[in-house]
C-alpha cells in the first residue's frame, strides 16, 4: 500500500503536464491547470476508478464553486480513506485555496496511489457514465467534448454529397498533396520561396524543442525539490513544543511572506534580534538578584565574625564581671 509516501519518493518529481495528461486521459477530461482539482471531485473519481463502487458519486459535485460545496467533496473524499484505511492527510484549508504547488503535491500522491492499487481497474472504467450520477457531471462532459479537437467532424463527409462536390475535394486534395511535396522537397534553388523550412534546419529546430522540453522538466523537478524542502520546514515550524518560539516566527515570517511583503529577512533578524535583547534583561535581572543574595550573606558572615572578634578582645576584668554575673545569676544559693 502507498498511503504513507515520503516526501523524497519519486512521485513528488512527477511534472505538472504529466500528471494533467493522466488526469484527462484516466477521466476523459481536459483540465489545462493542477489548480482547476481543487474542489475534491476529480479525486473522488479517481479513487471511483480504482476502487468502483466505493465512491457515493451521486455526493460529488462537479460544479462546486463555493469554499463549503468543495468541503462537502473532501468530505465524501475522506469517507473513503477512513474505508480503505488510508492515513494519508488531506490538507483540505490549503486545497481549496486554489494553490497551484499545494494541489500538485496531493495530485502527485494521487497518481503514486492509483498507480500502486488496482491500476488495472482503470482501464475498464467509464468516467463519463460514471460522472453522470455527479452533480454537473452532465454538463462537464458536455463542455469537454465540445472542446475537444473537432478532428470527426472535419473528416466525415456526407454520404450522399454530389459528384461535383466530390470531384472539387478530390482535385483540392490533390493540390494539397503536390503542394506539400514540393515545399518539404530540399531545392538546390537559393530563392526565398524555393522551400520554407530544410530538413537540416527542421532537424536543429525539432533538437532546439526536445532540449527545450528536458530544460522545463528538469526545471519542474528542481522547483518541486525546494517546495518540498520547504513543505519539511512548515511541518517542523509547526510542532508544538516550539511552535510559539522567536526562531520559528520568523522562520514562519518568510516562509509566508507574499511578492507584496518585499523583503522580509530584516524583519525576522528584528524579531530574532529583540528576542535576544529580552533573554540578555532577563539574564541581567537574574544575575543582580544573586548579587544581591551574595552581599546580603557577606554581611551577615561579616557580622558573625565581628561579633567573635569583641568577645576576644574583652578586658580580663570585664571577663571576670560577666563570669561573676553568671555564676551568681546561676546559683540558686546566693542572697541579696
Amino acid at each position: 500500500m502507498a498511503t504513507n509516501i515520503g516526501m523524497m519518493d519519486g512521485a513528488y518529481f512527477v511534472g505538472r503536464s504529466e500528471i494533467l495528461a493522466w488526469i484527462n486521459s484516466t477521466l476523459h477530461l481536459n483540465i489545462s491547470k493542477v489548480e482547476e482539482a481543487c474542489t475534491g471531485a476529480v479525486q473522488c473519481q479517481l479513487m471511483d476508478a480504482v476502487h468502483p463502487g466505493m465512491v457515493p458519486m451521486h455526493k460529488v459535485n462537479f460544479d462546486a464553486k463555493n469554499e463549503y460545496e468543495m468541503i462537502q467533496n473532501y468530505k465524501v473524499l475522506q469517507d473513503v480513506f477512513n474505508k480503505l484505511k488510508i492515513t494519508k492527510h488531506i490538507e483540505v484549508n490549503k486545497l481549496i485555496k486554489g494553490r497551484a504547488l499545494d494541489n500538485l503535491e496531493f495530485m502527485q500522491w494521487m497518481k503514486r496511489y492509483c498507480d500502486s492499487v488496482h491500476g488495472e481497474h482503470i482501464h475498464n472504467y467509464n468516467p463519463l457514465e460514471r460522472r453522470e450520477a455527479c452533480k454537473g457531471g452532465k454538463e462537464l462532459s458536455r463542455r469537454t467534448a465540445a472542446s475537444q479537437p473537432a478532428t470527426k467532424t472535419s473528416a466525415a463527409v456526407p454520404k450522399h454529397a454530389t459528384h461535383t462536390s466530390r470531384r472539387t475535394d478530390a482535385t483540392h486534395s490533390n493540390t494539397s498533396n503536390q503542394s506539400v511535396k514540393v515545399s518539404s522537397r530540399p531545392s538546390s534553388s537559393s530563392g526565398p520561396s524555393s522551400s520554407v523550412y530544410p530538413e537540416a534546419e527542421r532537424a536543429k529546430f525539432e533538437q532546439q524543442i526536445t532540449e527545450l522540453k528536458l530544460s522545463v522538466d528538469n526545471l519542474e523537478k528542481e522547483r518541486d525539490f525546494y517546495f518540498n524542502k520547504l513543505r519539511d520546514i512548515e511541518i517542523l515550524c509547526q510542532i508544538p513544543d516550539i511552535e510559539k518560539s522567536p526562531v520559528m516566527e520568523a522562520v514562519k515570517k518568510i516562509l509566508y511572506a507574499s511578492e507584496d511583503d518585499g523583503p522580509v529577512i530584516a524583519e525576522a533578524q528584528a524579531m530574532i534580534s529583540q528576542h535576544q535583547v529580552e533573554l540578555l534583561r532577563v539574564e541581567s535581572e537574574d544575575n543582580e538578584e544573586k548579587s544581591k543574595t551574595d552581599s546580603q550573606k557577606r554581611k551577615s558572615i561579616v557580622n558573625v565574625d565581628v561579633d567573635a572578634a569583641a568577645s576576644n578582645t574583652l578586658s580580663p576584668r570585664q571577663r571576670l564581671s560577666e563570669n561573676a554575673d553568671v555564676h551568681c545569676s546561676g546559683s540558686p544559693l546566693v542572697t541579696y
